[in-house]
C-alpha cells in the first residue's frame, strides 16, 4: 500500500508513521524537512504543502492509495489537498478535532453522531468548516474522505489543560512545590490518549475501503477527573500537585488562547468518548498505555536532552498572574 503522510512527524504521527512501516506500508512523509525525527523505512518528500506549484512538482507522477494531512487546520488547506489530490488518491484522511463536537455538550457521551457545534474556539470551527467542505467533495464528486477526531493526544507533549504542552516550565514549577491551577473543581471527567494507542486504530483505518465518507474518534478508554491527571503528572516528575482550584469562566477572561478556546471551547467540560466505532471498522483496537504510565515515558523523553527541557518562563508568569488576581479576589 503506498501511503502519503503530509507532515508525520509530529506529537501523534510520529508513532503513526512508525507503525505504518512496520506494517509494511510503503510510506512517504512530504514535509518541510525542518523536524529532526528519523522514520526508518519511509521515504521522504521536501516540500511545503502551502506551495501549490513546489508540492505538486514533487507529486509529478504518483499517485496513492492513502493521502492523509496532519497539519491541515483552515478550509484553503484542505482546498489545496482537494485540487491536488482528487483522482490521485483512493482515500483522503483528514485529520480533525474532538474539539468539534458540541459545547458545551447536552449528553455526556460522546459518539461521531455528537452534533459539531464550537461558539468558543476558532481552531475548532475552522475543523468543522473543513470537514463541511470535504463532504460536500464527497457528495458531489465521491471525493473519498475519511476524518479522524483526536482528542488529547499524547507523546513528545505534556498535555495538561494550563500549561505544558512543549514548555517544560509546569514540571519545575511542581517540583519547587508551587502552585498549579486546576479548572474548575478538578472533578469533570476527561480522556488523554497516548500516541501509541492511538495509532493501533489509526493505521487499521489506512486502506479500508469502508470508510469513505466516515468520521471517527480514536480515545482511550480510561477516564479520569483533572485532579487525577495533574496528580499524575507531578507523580512522574517526583512531586505532590499543589492545586489550586479556579473557574474555568474565571480563567477565560485572562487574554490567553488556551485559558478561551482551550477551556470553553473543550477541556471545561467532561468528555467521554464511546469508541464503539473505531472498534468495529478496526477489530482488536484497545488502547493500553494508561496515563501514569505514559506521563512517565514522556517525561523520560524531555529528559534524554537538555534542549528538550526548555521553558519561556511564561507560563510561570501567566499561573503567578491569575494565581494574585484570584486570590485578592477572594480575600476575605
Amino acid at each position: 500500500m503506498k501511503v502519503l503522510f503530509i507532515g508525520g512527524t509530529g506529537n501523534i504521527s510520529t508513532a503513526v508513521s512508525r507503525l505504518a512501516v512496520q506494517r509494511g506500508m510503503d510510506l512517504y512523509l512530504l514535509n518541510r524537512g525542518q523536524r529532526q525525527v528519523d522514520i526508518p523505512g519511509a521515504k521522504t518528500l521536501t516540500a511545503d504543502i502551502h506551495n501549490f506549484s513546489e508540492t505538486a512538482a514533487q507529486l509529478l507522477g504518483h499517485t496513492w492509495d492513502v493521502v492523509v494531512n496532519w497539519i491541515a487546520y483552515t478550509p484553503a488547506d484542505v482546498k489545496n489537498d482537494f485540487e491536488l489530490f482528487v483522482g490521485r488518491a483512493k482515500q483522503y484522511i483528514f485529520i480533525s478535532s474532538a474539539s468539534v463536537y458540541q459545547k458545551p455538550p447536552s449528553h455526556p457521551v460522546i459518539t461521531e453522531s455528537t452534533p459539531l457545534y464550537n461558539p468558543f474556539w476558532k481552531y475548532s470551527q475552522n475543523k468543522i468548516a473543513c470537514e463541511d467542505f470535504l463532504m460536500q467533495m464527497y457528495r458531489k464528486v465521491g471525493f473519498p474522505i475519511t476524518i479522524v477526531r483526536p482528542s488529547l493526544t499524547y507523546d513528545t507533549v505534556i498535555p495538561t489543560a494550563i500549561g505544558g504542552w512543549t514548555d517544560y516550565g509546569i514540571i519545575q514549577r511542581m517540583r519547587r512545590g508551587e502552585k498549579i491551577i486546576v479548572h474548575g473543581d478538578g472533578t469533570s471527567l476527561w480522556t488523554i490518549t497516548h500516541a501509541e494507542d492511538f495509532a493501533r486504530g489509526f493505521v487499521g483505518l489506512l486502506g479500508h475501503q469502508q470508510t469513505a465518507g466516515h468520521a471517527f474518534h480514536i480515545t482511550s478508554d480510561e477516564i479520569l477527573t483533572w485532579d487525577q491527571i495533574y496528580q499524575a503528572v507531578a507523580a512522574a516528575a517526583g512531586a505532590e500537585a499543589q492545586i489550586v482550584h479556579i473557574p474555568s469562566d474565571f480563567l477565560a477572561q485572562f487574554n490567553n488562547e488556551s485559558l478561551h478556546g482551550g477551556l470553553l471551547g473543550d477541556k471545561a467540560y467532561s468528555a467521554i468518548f464511546d469508541n464503539t466505532k473505531i472498534k468495529t471498522f478496526v477489530p482488536g483496537y484497545q488502547a493500553v498505555i494508561p496515563f501514569s504510565e505514559g506521563i512517565r515515558g514522556t517525561l523520560r523523553w524531555f529528559e534524554a536532552d537538555p534542549a528538550r527541557m526548555r521553558t519561556s518562563g511564561e507560563d510561570d508568569r501567566l499561573f503567578d498572574r491569575i494565581l494574585k488576581t484570584y486570590e485578592k479576589a477572594f480575600q476575605p
